[in-house]
Parts: C-alpha cells; structure tokens; sequence
C-alpha cells in the first residue's frame, strides 16, 4: 500500500505573522541559537512539509526574534505525521 504525501500545503500562518511583525528570514536566522537557513524559512512559509525537528527550530527562532511565544498550530496548519 503506497500512501501519496502531499508536500506542498500552500501558504502558511507563519507568513503572515513575519509580514505584521515585519520580520524577514534573515532576522530569524539572526535570533536562532540553532543552525537554521533562510531557506528552511523560506519552504515553511510556502508551506513546503518539515519535520518536526525543523519546525520546532524556526519556532524557537521566530519566538526570540518576535519577543513572543507562539504554539506550533499558531505557525503552521499541518503536522509532519499527517498523511493527506
């Protein structure tokens, strides 16, 4: 049995609260502690599917960089288990 992933899933929340805070890639890369690249943050916002372990280091960074904690369903509308 083969199960079809879906791995692009449009446009994330995540987008949108960079753009109200006016936060750009290059400020979470600044803020994280952990080795993230602007193009992880790039592929989270086009809603490119992550693993938990990515996800859960661009929250980190967004949350440092924003001065907010912010939920894992705040920033994204999928879970990395999920098969669609």
């Amino acid at each position: 049995m083969s199960f079809e992933i879906e791995r692009n899933l449009g446009e994330q929340p995540m987008a949108k609260i960079l753009a109200e805070r006016g936060l750009k890639p290059k400020d979470l890369v600044a803020a994280s502690t952990e080795q993230i690249t602007h193009k992880m943050i790039s592929r989270a916002c086009k809603g490119r599917r992550l693993t938990d372990g990515v996800r859960n280091k661009i929250r980190r960074a967004l949350n440092a960089a924003a001065g907010k904690e912010y939920a894992m369903t705040e920033l994204f509308n999928y879970t990395a288990a999920s098969r669609d």
